[in-house]
């Protein structure tokens, strides 16, 4: 069996990535070691229904992965590793926090696909199994830059997507001047994408261990994505250590 990601399955990227990457500087401040950040930034999205082209992307990508790999290599990826020492370098426990990237491909090997939510947020956790790192995708109008990446404080909380109220203290999150919103495990309904959103900021969380040029390849493959499965403009990619 071949462990998952399989890189020669993946779009290939356009001859253009790393400059754009490289060009456009999103403010974010990284208050947390061993990480690297990928940022894009897309207006006039469209969010909807996944399309057919979509869709049919989305399962080729799971069946391929449920059939040519196991629970046991999904734990042996190197990818999945590196994520899990991230979090371990921020004091938070993998194994009881997991990453919202090793409990997708846990799913997808498992037999039950990737949940269908909008073409957006679709195409956040597409990016997300094929790489094993962390997505999020957020409503920028909901966001007042600048932006930190940290880990929470004494008392901070939010209503997290799907769950009861979230504490934060202690977990790696992403804050503006109002407060969380967003985090490598699990997201807020504050900045959540709906289909009233129109512009969309996408963040990677990618570990610093990872190879010299993978995540300005992840960035031009979402943002590929964005413009062809939900019509977005993009505005501003960014790599951020």
């Amino acid at each position: 069996m071949n462990a998952v990601p399989r890189r020669e399955d993946r779009p290939k990227p356009a001859s253009d990535a790393p400059s754009r990457a490289a060009s456009r500087a999103v403010n974010i401040t990284i208050e947390i070691p061993g990480v690297i950040l990928g940022v894009i930034e897309a207006s006039q999205t469209r969010v909807a229904p996944a399309d057919a082209e979509l869709a049919s992307e989305m399962d080729a990508t799971c069946e391929r992965m449920r059939r040519e790999s196991s629970m046991q290599q999904v734990a042996e990826l190197a990818s999945i590793h590196a994520v899990r020492a991230m979090f371990r370098a921020w004091g938070v426990d993998p194994a009881r926090y997991r990453p919202s990237a090793e409990a997708l491909l846990r799913r997808v090997v498992q037999g039950k696909g990737l949940y269908r939510v909008s073409n957006v947020v679709d195409i956040n956790n597409l990016g997300s199994i094929e790489t094993a790192w962390p997505y999020g995708s957020y409503d920028r109008a909901a966001i007042a830059l600048p932006v930190a990446l940290r880990l929470g404080r004494v008392g901070e909380k939010y209503e997290g997507i799907g769950k009861q109220t979230w504490h934060l203290e202690g977990r790696p999150i992403l804050a503006d001047c109002h407060g969380p919103f967003g985090s490598p495990i699990s997201d807020s309904t504050r900045t959540m994408i709906t289909e009233a959103a129109r512009a969309v900021f996408t963040v990677i969380f990618a570990p610093a261990s990872s190879e010299a040029g993978a995540v300005e390849r992840a960035i031009e493959r979402h943002a590929r994505r964005l413009e062809r499965y939900a019509g977005a403009t993009i505005q501003k990619t960014a790599v951020l250590t």
